[in-house]
């Protein structure tokens, strides 16, 4: 995008915010040799980046995006707080806001944006607050959208929040989509939503990237 990979874009955001000082990116046996690791050999950022390869090959064994988040909690022994992202999306708000947010409520955040198209309302997860900001409801895709808040996949967990994700697993739940773990963990502690206002473009697909490639 632009002469740069999403990678990239995302990674300068990222550099802004002073309070994270490691960044891993989770992927497979089938991407991590040699694409990952090299994009991060010869990354000149200030952060400490680290490729975690989850050992998958393909969408059969896959872990999916909430067991890969506790398979690098485990295997990094993590036990501070985190910010998870998605890899293939593409945004123009800043982190270092949605940190302030997130350092403001002192609670787990989620991060949300108007969207009004009702066809792309089904095909995100939609939530519902209250006036302070706490996530009411959570539904992936939904046929009747409750609002028009989208909850794209950015995340600010506190570290008591961690093991409640081997919690989420052990009890059977969904591992794959990091949308799936909202709806659990509002019923268990407070979640506040971060409205952020710009564009975001989910990369997932040919024609998304095409699409995107012509507005870059």
């Amino acid at each position: 995008m632009a002469g740069k990979s999403i990678l990239d874009h995302i990674m300068e955001k990222v550099e802004k915010v002073a309070q994270i000082d490691e960044v891993y990116i989770v992927t497979n046996e089938k991407f991590t040799p040699p694409s990952f690791q090299e994009w991060a050999h010869n990354y000149q950022g200030k952060k400490q980046v680290s490729v975690v390869n989850d050992h998958t090959t393909t969408n059969d064994n896959r872990l999916g995006a909430i067991a890969d988040i506790d398979y690098v909690l485990t295997e990094k022994k993590l036990a501070e707080e985190i910010m998870v992202l998605a890899g293939d999306n593409l945004f123009d708000f800043e982190l270092t806001d949605f940190v302030d947010f997130y350092m403001e409520v002192q609670a787990d955040s989620i991060t949300t944006h108007e969207l009004n198209d009702p066809e792309e309302m089904k095909q995100t997860g939609i939530i519902e607050v209250n006036q302070a900001g706490v996530v009411t409801s959570f539904e992936e895709k939904p046929e009747a959208p409750k609002s028009n808040l989208a909850v794209p996949p950015f995340y600010l967990y506190q570290k008591e929040t961690l093991a409640l994700f081997n919690q989420y697993l052990q009890e059977g739940n969904n591992p794959d989509a990091p949308g799936n773990f909202i709806p659990w963990l509002i019923e268990r502690k407070q979640v506040y939503a971060y409205k952020f206002t710009g564009f975001r473009y989910d990369i997932g697909t040919i024609e998304s990237y095409q699409k995107v490639q012509n507005i870059f």
